[in-house]
């Protein structure tokens, strides 16, 4: 669910100084990169968070387990305000996320109120030798990193181990209290705040998620003249909202539908009077990679964007890189979810939709014919679709390549590239329209002459678009998110054909040795918790590898953090996609005897290992879940 980036070299100590059990003391590296934000433009030195808790939040903001992090470390900076300084440090995925003025929106839009460090060049992440978004490292007031955890899920040992620290140094006269070096930025005001999603009510006005604002607007045909606002007090972050048919809407009793992607709900909207009512979610973030039963006691996670196909609701489940669709029942009691497509690995994989492999989707669309779902597969930067055959549902993609390669460039939809597109359209001639967010774009892909084009450039993060019958021909309604605002772009007659660059993430390579490579996952459960052994090994380790041919032996689900796999000897280069999972209990704070109904927590991780298979390489691949000095 993380993304991989640069990983150390397998035969270094991690940053923790650990290995095998000895324990180093390492100096905490310098914060270098190209500017601070959140400070009044002062830099932060290591020496400015002596006598304090320091907790390093490496993240790129196109990344929903980034997303996650900054909600749970919110708790955090509220209760040790005064102990503890929390720093991001941005180290950008796609080349938008590298603009300076895309990251100054980001720290805005997700309401990041700590000193953030703009890395652009990767100088502190590779410092810190951080593997993978999010990542967070640990550094106690004496300057030494003493934890370094990968994922997200890891609010409650990060509290367990910040208290420790705070207790130590207090103890030692190392510790100081007082103001951190965070300054707030002044607020801007727009009558939109990062809008996000779009529907037609049918009336000629729109549905628009006010996403910054917390609320729901329906606007004027005008796309400026406000009608309606609801959701106060009720959403957090909504984003996808869908106007339900005619028929569902009288049968149910409500007219539209929200998704919110930090309440991790779906609302129902009823125009007459304003009511909001949960139709999904606990309000809880779900934890386990799958879901099903009744709709009101499942948990979600980060539902992003909904569409109306087969009399069901769609979920672009973006948080577990899945599709869920959710039933629609009189009585909100009975309403019903379940996982339409997906098993939670992140990537491109096609093919029945149980097997499938989708990274963040985060925009759909149901065709006209009502065979399918268009979907705009965020991460991958991937135009897909889910239809139904006669096999089962199935998942198809027509343009992108994978998590890491990305650009503009039009042609022939097998070479085509998109980056971290959120929105998708269909167009009156069945072509589809795509909200091309970070190239600031809309591009069209022909499904009859599988070629893809420009329709629109110069936009400000599109995040989703919508067809406009009009006497003089089809216009298209795009959210224009970074701009705050909803426009009008006229569908050309003839599409530009733009030859941009062919980019890709860049991540150091791991230089591992043909033949036998043996895998090994650290996890130090928080004090006050262990391993729940009684009923068999809790923990599991999946396996697989692009291309499959890279991966002899070893691949599979299995129990255990270990595991000797085989590697090709006649493929030079790839990728090995690696999840963990572990189930750790509280136990007794002084014995760890676990009582007979101990509260257990899971922790889980999936990497994506770029690898270059050379003679000299190294036999051992360590990766971090949760590590620790005290490890």
């Amino acid at each position: 669910m993380t993304k991989d980036r640069g990983p150390r070299e397998v035969s270094e100590r991690g940053t923790s100084g650990e290995r095998r059990g000895v324990e180093v003391r390492v100096r905490a590296p310098e914060l270098l990169g190209r500017r601070w934000l959140n400070t009044g433009g002062a830099a932060v030195r290591l020496a400015d968070l002596r006598g304090k808790v320091a907790v390093l939040d490496f993240w790129t903001f196109c990344c929903v387990n980034c997303l996650h992090v900054l909600d749970e470390l919110r708790p955090l900076e509220r209760e040790f305000a005064d102990q503890l300084v929390l720093i991001g440090v941005h180290s950008p995925k796609f080349e938008h996320e590298a603009d300076p003025v895309a990251l100054e929106q980001a720290v805005e839009r997700y309401a990041v109120h700590h000193p953030v460090l703009d890395d652009p060049e990767l100088q502190t992440w590779g410092a810190y030798t951080a593997r993978a978004w999010p990542t967070l490292v640990v550094i106690d007031p004496e300057g030494y990193v003493v934890g370094q955890f990968s994922g997200e899920g890891h609010s409650h040992g990060l509290e367990v181990l910040i208290r420790e620290l705070l207790e130590e140094h207090r103890a030692k006269g190392t510790l100081r209290t007082g103001d951190g070096p965070y300054v707030a930025p002044e607020a801007p005001t727009t009558a939109l705040r990062f809008p996000g999603k779009l529907a037609a009510v049918g009336d000629g006005s729109y549905l628009v998620s006010d996403t910054a604002h917390h609320q729901v607007v329906q606007l004027e045909a005008d796309l400026e003249t406000e009608r309606a606002r609801y959701g106060d007090g009720h959403l957090d972050s909504p984003h996808g909202v869908l106007v339900l048919p005619p028929d569902a809407a009288r049968r149910l009793g409500y007219d539209a539908l929200v998704a919110d992607t930090v309440r991790h709900q779906v609302f129902s909207i009823r125009f007459s009077d304003g009511e909001i009512r949960v139709q999904a979610g606990t309000g809880e973030q779900l934890r386990e990679r799958s879901g099903s039963g009744a709709a009101l006691g499942q948990p979600l996670s980060t539902p992003w964007d909904l569409a109306w196909w087969i009399d069901r609701v769609v979920i672009a489940m973006a948080g577990t890189h899945q599709l869920w669709a959710l039933h629609l029942a009189a009585d909100p009691k009975d309403n019903s979810v379940a996982v339409l497509a997906g098993t939670s690995q992140e990537g491109l994989r096609d093919g029945d939709a149980h097997g499938a492999w989708l990274a963040q989707p985060s925009g759909l669309a149901a065709s006209a014919d009502g065979k399918k779902v268009w979907i705009a597969d965020s991460e991958t930067s991937a135009l897909r679709s889910i239809s139904l055959q006669d096999t089962g549902f199935r998942l198809d993609s027509y343009v992108g390549k994978g998590l890491f390669d990305f650009g503009h460039l039009d042609g022939p939809a097998s070479e085509a590239l998109l980056q971290h597109p959120l929105g998708v359209a269909e167009l009156p001639d069945g072509s589809v329209a795509i909200a091309d967010t970070y190239n600031g774009a809309i591009r069209r892909y022909d499904p009859a002459a599988g070629e893809v084009s420009t329709l629109a450039t110069d936009l400000a993060e599109p995040s989703d678009l919508l067809v406009e019958d009009d006497p003089a021909g089809a216009r298209l309604v795009v959210v224009e998110s970074a701009a705050h605002r909803v426009v009008r772009v006229a569908i050309p007659v003839a599409a530009a054909r733009v030859s941009g660059p062919a980019l890709q993430t860049q991540r150091p390579v791991t230089r591992v040795t043909p033949g036998a490579l043996r895998l090994s996952v650290d996890f130090v459960p928080p004090t006050g918790q262990k391993l729940d052994k009684r009923y068999g090994d809790p923990t599991q380790l999946t396996v697989s590898a692009s291309p499959e041919g890279l991966l002899r032996n070893g691949a599979g689900a299995a129990q255990g953090l270990e595991r000797t796999l085989e590697l090709a000897d006649d493929i030079t280069e790839g990728v090995l996609h690696i999840s963990v999972r572990a189930a750790a209990c509280d136990g007794d704070p002084i014995t760890g005897e676990l009582p007979e109904h101990a509260a257990c927590h899971v922790y889980q991780q999936d990497w994506g290992i770029p690898v270059s298979l050379v003679a000299d390489g190294a036999d051992r691949l360590e990766l971090a879940l949760r590590g620790t000095s005290a490890s």
